[in-house]
């Protein structure tokens, strides 16, 4: 019953996060660019719920997205699930108690899907490579994530930890030898 409730829950966040994605952040943009949400999303899932389910979140969201607003089909699938993974990773290696390493952890994933896109991008499409407007691009795009999850850090430590305590089972000596 609380995975089927978690499961609701990722579905009606995810909604949340299309509707911000897709509709507000169109309008309050800076110079054209938005925040990537569903990197902070995919990163999120898989640092409180496990490889898995951010994999598995990651890839479906990105197909979702591809179809819906993607020039291409498959890549952002592959690296919204590359960023579920490193979420997991990052799990088992930094404490999520700390804002800053949350905040870390996202400009990392923000910057590992972004550059994969532009490369992907310049090949599939032949573009020209414009590494200063780039970066420009992703330093703007990470300050505008980062002001997002210093804002929504409480609510996202508290469901996390509730979906955590779901997906992963406390490994706990009930003997002492």
């Amino acid at each position: 019953m609380n995975k089927l409730k978690t499961y609701l829950i990722t579905i009606g966040l995810f909604a949340l996060v299309y509707f911000l994605q897709v509709n507000f952040f169109t309008w309050f943009n800076i110079a054209g660019v938005m925040p990537n949400l569903f990197v902070v999303f995919v990163m999120f899932l898989g640092l409180y719920a496990g490889k898995k389910l951010g994999m598995i979140v990651g890839v479906i969201l990105g197909i979702i997205l591809d179809m819906l607003i993607g020039k291409t089909i498959g890549f952002s699938s592959i690296f919204f699930g590359i960023a579920g993974l490193l979420g997991e990773y990052f799990d088992k290696n930094f404490s999520k108690n700390s804002r800053i390493m949350i905040i870390l952890m996202s400009i990392g994933c923000t910057v590992l899907y972004e550059v994969g896109m532009y490369v992907v991008n310049i090949i599939r499409f032949n573009a020209d490579i414009e590494l200063i407007d780039f970066l420009i691009k992703l330093l703007i795009e990470n300050c505008f994530n980062v002001l997002i999850i210093i804002i929504i850090y409480p609510l996202m430590k508290k469901l996390g930890y509730y979906i955590e305590s779901i997906y992963k089972e406390k490994q706990i000596l009930t003997r002492y030898f």
